[in-house]
């Protein structure tokens, strides 16, 4: 693709390097940008600015935040003695919508995945089993999605558990295997937490 200015070249690579975004949909995006008010843009660079700048990482759930703990889990409504277990913030999302859950989260910020060089270490797995400990937690929901990799995290999970006093139970398997969980609707992923099962019955099916 030849540019005739350095300048929009420039902003075109950056914003291909977008998940999603391919070179003609970033120049599309840029000359959308270039025709708007200067205070659009400068709108949307600083908004950009601050959340990179400002975003906090919630101290309990590892959710993302305006502050040191989520609105989710100092919420006095919530039922702290259950935990969903997802692998990010977009799972988060997705099950609020739901409305079909009233506990709280932990996002573990990934799956184990050795074939894209990403261990239990990598993850945020032993301040999960430190929760636990502490007993407040009564039962853990695994929500990773239905692949080998969330598969194989259940399990670790699951492993380093033996012996602690907390159910451990799965959503049903309405999401397809293969599926992520933020692209499930809102009505199969609500049923899929109402109608979850023991951990140890997911283990036996497979």
């Amino acid at each position: 693709m030849d540019f005739s200015s350095k300048l929009l070249e420039n902003a075109v690579y950056e914003m291909s390097q977008l998940p999603g975004i391919g070179k003609r949909t970033a120049l599309r995006l840029v000359l959308h940008l270039l025709k708007r008010p200067n205070e659009q843009t400068s709108k949307l660079t600083n908004a950009l600015q601050v959340l990179r700048n400002d975003i906090k990482f919630c101290s309990n759930c590892h959710n993302i935040s305006d502050t040191a703990t989520c609105e989710i889990c100092a919420s006095p409504r919530r039922d702290k003695s259950l935990v969903c277990v997802v692998e990010d913030i977009r799972d988060v999302m997705a099950i609020e919508n739901t409305s079909q859950y009233n506990g709280l989260y932990h996002v573990l910020g990934g799956k184990i995945s050795p074939m894209e060089g990403v261990g239990p270490q990598d993850l945020n797995i032993n301040s999960l089993v430190k929760k636990v400990k502490l007993g407040e937690v009564k039962e853990l929901i695994f929500a990773l999605s239905s692949t080998m990799e969330g598969d194989t995290t259940n399990f670790y999970i699951y492993k380093q558990l033996e012996g602690l006093q907390v159910r451990t139970s799965t959503i049903a398997r309405g999401i397809a295997v293969g599926d992520e969980l933020e692209y499930a609707d809102e009505v199969t992923l609500g049923r899929s937490i109402v109608n979850r099962i023991p951990f140890e019955n997911s283990l036996k099916a497979n």
